[in-house]
């Protein structure tokens, strides 16, 4: 007589399958989270070649800053309101010479706290212009070190300029 131990209905086939299938669709889950957070990686951190520093005697709060590109181009950074108000809208301006800027972003974050994505995208105004307008979000403490770090993408790299400015008491 044969033992019929060893039989597939009898080592819970049903069972195998299903738990083969449960592993399958969490594989299949985490690989999706994976390319999910991979395409969105750009926006929490964004991607640069060449991260370029400027001078940081430059006070945004009072005056335009400039910043030479190694290559060979010329930025300049300006907030259209000083000083840099908190939760009312203002205009930023990016204007290039011996670039061309195919997309023009400005990265607002806190240096000290994070306070959420804040990038805008500049519209092209001519060739060399570029503006569009932010809002930065009050703090508790009522003053806040903040970057704001221009995205310039050209046809070649995409360059970072992170430029460091304080709003809030005695500005």
């Amino acid at each position: 007589m044969r033992d019929n131990a060893f039989l597939p209905e009898n080592l819970g086939y049903p069972a195998v399958r299903k738990k083969i299938l449960i592993d399958l669709i969490g594989m299949l889950l985490i690989a999706l989270v994976v390319v999910v957070g991979y395409k969105l990686s750009p926006l929490l951190l964004p991607r640069s070649d060449v991260t370029v520093l400027p001078d940081l005697a430059c006070d945004l709060q009072r005056q335009d800053c400039a910043v030479d590109l190694p290559t060979g181009g010329k930025i300049i950074f300006s907030i259209g309101a000083r000083p840099v108000p908190l939760v009312t809208s203002f205009q930023v301006y990016v204007r290039t010479s011996g670039v061309l800027a195919e997309r023009v972003e400005v990265d607002f974050e806190g240096v000290d706290m994070k306070m959420g994505l804040n990038r805008p995208q500049l519209s092209a105004r001519g060739e060399d212009s570029f503006v569009g307008e932010a809002i930065l979000p009050v703090c508790i403490t009522g003053s806040m070190e903040w970057q704001a770090t221009v995205l310039l993408e050209t046809s070649a790299q995409r360059i970072a300029i992170p430029f460091l400015f304080s709003t809030g008491k005695g500005h």
